[in-house]
């Protein structure tokens, strides 16, 4: 069967997934974390994309971004990847790949999934033991949303202004949100979305999506083949957060 292309829709975020060869890590040390975030800031206004939150860890790294263009992920990543790969052998005496294939992308409903995506972000580094709490790692956009550092690459989405009318009410909303954390079930459809190239929201957000695209945005129903019906093929919405 036929590889699907990559879902990419103009004004939506997206959560894009990169994965080291083999789930090696991709980073040996913080030189390379800062060369990384480095190219990606400098690739973000050319490529227009907006970047939302981020997190580095050792083998993969995760971005929430909203592309401009149909080709504003594709460019980017591909701008980054490539540069980056020739700074990392270069500096590490090495040759070949770095990364496993093509990235992973998914589109998020904005008011349903952004935050409970951007907290599952920023879960990531205490769930594989590399920090005691979220605000502990400085290689994700946590610290910016909570009010511990400025990152001016960084666009609040939406779903963020409408946690509190000031800013400190909004930085202490997010904390609080970060800190409480995500369902077992609302991690697990973020994940199969994203690893599966879905898009992740209620039936009626995927069949405006589907309008959009001629790509198929949800995994289709096993057996023979029926007339096309979002409801019934959609990928299971997590509930949304309180």
């Amino acid at each position: 069967m036929a590889r699907l292309p990559r879902l990419t829709i103009p004004g939506y975020p997206h959560l894009v997934l990169l994965t080291g060869n083999d789930a090696r890590a991709v980073f040996a040390d913080d030189e390379d974390r800062d060369a990384w975030l480095a190219r990606l800031r400098a690739a973000l206004g050319p490529c227009r994309a907006r970047l939302h939150a981020y997190v580095l860890l050792p083998s993969q790294v995760r971005l929430l971004l909203t592309p401009e263009d149909a080709d504003s992920l594709p460019r980017l990543i591909q701008a980054i990847g490539r540069d980056y790969v020739r700074y990392f052998n270069r500096r590490h005496g090495r040759s070949g790949t770095l990364w496993e294939g093509r990235y992973r992308a998914t589109v998020l409903q904005p008011d349903r999934h952004v935050l409970v995506c951007m907290a599952l972000m920023d879960a990531r580094p205490v769930a594989e033991g590399l920090a005691a709490r979220a605000a502990d790692y400085p290689w994700s956009s946590h610290a910016h949303y909570a009010g511990l550092r400025s990152d001016l690459s960084l666009t609040p989405p939406s779903a963020y202004w409408a946690l509190g009318d000031t800013p400190f009410a909004r930085e202490a909303a997010y904390a609080a949100h970060a800190e409480t954390g995500v369902t077992e079930a609302q991690a697990q459809a973020i994940e199969r979305a994203g690893r599966g190239g879905w898009a992740l929201g209620d039936a009626a957000f995927l069949a405006q999506l589907q309008r959009q695209t001629r790509r198929r945005i949800a995994p289709a129903r096993a057996g023979r083949p029926r007339k096309r019906d979002i409801k019934a093929r959609a990928v299971t919405a997590a509930p949304a957060p309180p």
